[in-house]
């Protein structure tokens, strides 16, 4: 069996199929990026296996796993097939921990004529890898400022200009303010959220900055990994100070269409934090559509908690702007030439 360290394996994965051999319900809590998804077992015939294993022994529970494996070997075969990418037929191939599920699936593939490699150590093995990885020192710029002051805009602006860019709340699916799940997508898991968040962190050249929005650990329902949290508490913040009238512009654009009672809905989830007669005035203000004077009242919020999580940062650089403008790229860009 051909055994390959994660480093390798993933150095191939670029050009060649990767089969994810777990469960479905193991692929859906968190995969590869880029894998395809052959389960030896259905979620129910492994938890069948896993029993019989425990209660009766390995050689009880290998039988059982043949009787039931053995005949969708002609179907895995053909669903492998269909999947190659280049003309020499080779194909990578991982579990949980790099053992029987992937060792008889190489062998099957083997023996079906492809050149199969396993990870060694499996899909565990993997997230060891870029855990580890995620402390890699970076040259890291954090995008700063109040919520409303369009620092997603920003970045996409600054990777059209060359600038290397990771997009935090891109990756989460999510704004990271109790709105900030409003109009996206379902959030991944944690899991695959780190997963997908590493394939961007490999690719950032490390002799150039890359730049980062200010998030706080959490993003709705994901959160940042510890080591790359740590790197980011200890960057560069370049805070961009834009005055709340734009801010409020800007944010009523973005969330005034959505439906009234989930807003309230949302902001009643804040209540502690952004008091009784806040959102007593809040509700006022959104039953006559005063979207503006809603807006202002969260940002009461918003504007105290950001504050306050930015006294964690150490290195914290504040630019002043009277509007969301060409000027703030501008000098941001002149920032990264000049560190």
């Amino acid at each position: 069996m051909n055994k390959i360290s994660a480093k390798e394996f993933l150095n191939l994965g670029k050009k060649y199929t990767i089969v994810d051999v777990r469960t479905p319900k193991e692929f859906e809590e968190g995969h590869i990026p880029g894998a395809i998804n052959i389960p030896i077992f259905t979620n129910e015939e492994r938890a069948i296996v896993g029993t019989l294993y425990k209660k009766s022994g390995k050689e009880t529970a290998v039988l059982r796993g043949l009787k039931i494996v053995g005949p969708k070997m002609y179907d895995f075969v053909q669903e492998a097939h269909k999947h190659l990418l280049k003309k020499d037929k080779t194909i990578l191939v991982h579990c949980w921990r790099g053992g029987m599920r992937s060792g008889s699936m190489a062998w099957l593939f083997e023996t079906a004529g492809m050149n199969a490699y396993v990870l060694e150590g499996g899909y565990k093995a993997y997230r060891s890898f870029i855990r580890e990885d995620f402390s890699t020192p970076k040259k890291i710029f954090i995008l700063g400022g109040y919520t409303g002051s369009g620092k997603t805009e920003i970045l996409h602006k600054l990777q059209k200009e060359g600038e290397q860019v990771i997009d935090l709340e891109g990756i989460a699916n999510h704004k990271g303010s109790v709105y900030g799940g409003l109009g996206q997508e379902k959030q991944p898991t944690n899991e695959q959220f780190e997963n997908n968040l590493w394939e961007e962190w490999n690719k950032i050249d490390i002799s150039r900055p890359v730049w980062l929005e200010d998030e706080s650990r959490s993003i709705g329902s994901v959160g940042i990994n510890a080591p790359l949290y740590a790197q980011m508490l200890k960057a560069r913040v370049i805070f961009v100070n834009i005055p709340m009238k734009v801010r409020v512009n800007r944010l009523v654009k973005e969330y005034a269409y959505f439906p009234k009672d989930k807003i309230l809905e949302l902001s009643e989830r804040i209540v502690k934090k952004l008091g009784g007669n806040n959102l007593k005035e809040l509700k006022e203000a959104l039953d006559i559509s005063n979207f503006d004077l809603v807006t202002e009242i969260a940002l009461r919020y918003y504007d105290k908690a950001y504050l306050k999580g930015l006294d964690k940062k150490i290195n914290v650089e504040k630019i002043d702007f009277n509007d969301f403008s060409e000027e703030i790229v501008e000098t941001l860009l002149e920032i990264s030439i000049n560190s």
